[in-house]
């Protein structure tokens, strides 16, 4: 059983979508869809991008949610769809114990993401960020000895 997991930008541009979803989709191959369970947030975005991917390869999703009421305050109603659609796909479910979104909540999640996870898959364009962001994210799988796989393809970019 191989466990990755995923941290990435949300403001991914549409045209950026499937470049990622194609990377990512490559380095996945090179597991046992049998044995693969991939673990995201299923933010938009990245996390999103992964998620179906991990499905559409053969392997199982488990979703982390920052929040009890993550949907109602974070899931725009454009992305709402699919949000959904991953949610009840998922093989599993954790729901932090937070009541309410937040930096709390999502350090929470990230560290469940990466305590969970044999690897990690971040979609990032290697830029330092505001704290709690995707670096943040990559340097807490770094100091748990967790392997990172960067992804940003040519011509990826960041709406």
């Amino acid at each position: 059983m191989v466990r990755i997991g995923v941290t990435g930008h949300m403001n991914i541009t549409v045209e950026t979508a499937p470049l990622v979803y194609d990377a990512i989709s490559a380095l996945l191959r090179e597991e046992d869809s049998a044995d693969l369970t991939g673990i995201s947030c299923i933010a938009r975005g990245a996390d999103t991008v992964f998620a179906q991917a991990v499905l559409d390869a053969g392997g199982k999703l488990e979703v982390v949610l920052p929040s009890r009421n993550y949907r109602e305050r974070k899931v725009k109603p454009d992305d709402a769809a699919q949000f959904d659609d991953l949610l009840e796909r998922a093989n599993r479910i954790r729901v932090m114990d937070f009541d309410d979104a937040g930096r709390e909540a999502y350090e929470a999640a990230n560290e469940a993401v990466v305590g969970t996870a044999d690897k990690l898959i971040a979609v990032w364009d290697s830029r330092a960020g505001e704290k709690g962001g995707t670096g943040t994210v990559v340097d807490l799988a770094r100091q748990n000895d967790v392997p990172v796989v960067i992804v940003w393809p040519v011509g990826a970019a960041r709406g």
